[in-house]
């Protein structure tokens, strides 16, 4: 049966290279499971965005398994997919204090309407066939740019939660003086240990990191009643979150954390008003290119392109949408195609089983979720994540044309405005607004489209007025 549904011998693979790339896409891009609630829910940050971590958890795994396995039963790509990193913190940062800011009771679920509003678009996008208007309405250099500057954000959010970088009066920022706190101690050895397994090539080099991260916390959260008063009391111990926030786990295995307090919680009516346009449409931008980006790559080392084209196309992107829709609908933030998938792809994965594979281990991933609440509950566990994912986003800059200052300025603002207003929404308009007036006073008018005017005028009202009733 799997043979006629995958075609495995026309595809030159067979069942056992197919489970194994599987194995080996998830395991890559499974740290998802642990940092997505802890996003989602504001653990990573200290302030609850009012999500429950456990629902966030349980509907992070199942829109991954259902939207996987609809890539692999229906376009039948060896392409994973799950809540994307980029889109939770722009669900965060951005889509819930503007819903806070325009009124919402209750900004997450609005925040969550957004993101249904934006895959119902995408998937009537696509089923439209109109997704080279969609891709022609930024240019390369800025989609690259907005993916790293997204990633710069994330890196320092990351070191900010590690506690390796702290507030400072002066310069806003500095490096922390106790660098032998616990807290640098764990970021440090997961951060490493991450890195350097990532630059073996290492199969889920980044989980392997946060597991190294949460090892060395237990035993100094074990180590510390042994070590007496004064070293537990000491400065550097008693002002470390490891004493105070990191809680061990009782048991590895239990039921899944219940969907009640996200489940069809998403409001629709109020994503669907003027001050929430700006969010919903660059969900879309971002989930659209996303999913371009990581179909034409993957594919593409998979020798799955045909003359430069994409077969089945539209069947990934409704996946993708559709995942969207779901895991909205469960509780979780934009679902898109996983580079990491590449890794599957190195491991001999050709068809949808690979992707089916992992579908089920996601499935399975729910029953450990009291591991996944101990090491998402404490920051520096889930810090080298940010930071080693942040690194790769960053990559993106290799892509921006800088040669061409019509694009070098407008690009720039993004990947700076991003990290330095600590808003992605912030650091988006001050590009995108910027991107086609820099073009016509640059005599290069006709390189705009008519949808970056439409975007840049939807985010100039984010500036006039959501902005300032968010700041107020």
């Amino acid at each position: 049966m799997l043979e006629r549904i995958f075609r495995l011998h026309e595809n030159g693979t067979s069942v056992r290279t197919e489970l194994a790339a599987g194995l080996t896409t998830f395991l890559t891009m499974s740290y998802i499971i642990v940092v997505q609630p802890a996003v989602l829910s504001g653990e990573m940050f200290g302030e609850s965005t009012g999500m429950d971590f456990g629902a966030v958890m349980t509907a992070t795994c199942l829109a991954a398994a259902l939207a996987s396995a609809i890539m692999g039963l229906y376009a039948r790509y060896p392409i994973a997919q799950a809540p994307g990193m980029g889109e939770n913190f722009f669900f965060v940062f951005a889509a819930i204090p503007a819903a806070a800011a325009a009124g919402s009771a209750m900004p997450w679920a609005t925040a969550l309407g957004a993101v249904f509003v934006s895959g119902v678009l995408f998937l009537v996008l696509t089923l439209a066939g109109a997704r080279q208007a969609v891709m022609n309405a930024l240019s390369p250099s800025m989609r690259h740019s907005i993916a790293a500057g997204i990633g710069l954000f994330i890196a320092f959010i990351g070191l900010q939660n590690a506690q390796l970088v702290i507030a400072d009066p002066g310069t806003a920022v500095t490096l922390n003086p106790e660098f032998g706190s616990p807290d640098v101690l764990v970021f440090f050895v997961g951060l490493l240990t991450g890195a350097g397994l990532h630059a073996r090539r290492v199969r889920g080099a980044i989980l392997w990191g946060i597991l190294a991260a949460g090892a060395i916390a237990i035993v100094i959260k074990l180590a510390l009643p042994m070590m007496g008063s004064s070293v537990a009391g000491s400065p550097l111990v008693a002002n470390s979150g490891l004493v105070t926030r990191f809680e061990l786990a009782d048991h590895l295995l239990a039921p899944p954390p219940s969907l009640a307090p996200t489940l069809l919680q998403m409001d629709v009516r109020g994503a669907l008003t003027v001050a929430m346009a700006p969010i919903v449409a660059i969900f879309l931008f971002m989930v659209f290119f996303d999913t371009v980006g990581t179909l034409v790559g993957v594919a593409g080392q998979a020798g799955l392109m045909r003359d430069g084209r994409l077969p089945r196309a539209r069947q990934a992107f409704v996946s993708d949408a559709v995942g969207t829709v779901a895991g909205a609908c469960l509780g979780t933030s934009t679902v898109t195609s996983y580079i990491e998938s590449a890794t599957g792809v190195e491991q001999g994965g050709r068809t949808g089983l690979t992707a089916l594979t992992v579908a089920v281990l996601f499935l399975v991933a729910l029953a450990f979720s009291p591991v996944v609440i101990m090491l998402g509950g404490y920051p520096p566990i889930t810090s080298p994540a940010l930071v080693l994912v942040g690194a790769m986003m960053l990559g993106n800059v290799r892509h921006v044309d800088w040669s061409d200052h019509t694009e070098v300025v407008p690009a720039f603002l993004v990947m700076a405005g991003i990290p330095f207003t600590y808003s992605i929404a912030d650091g988006l308009a001050l590009g995108l607004v910027s991107y086609p007036l820099v073009k016509v006073l640059g005599g290069r008018a006709r390189d705009t489209r008519p949808a970056s005017w439409v975007i840049a005028g939807l985010l100039l009202i984010y500036f006039l007025m959501i902005r300032p009733a968010a700041a107020g």
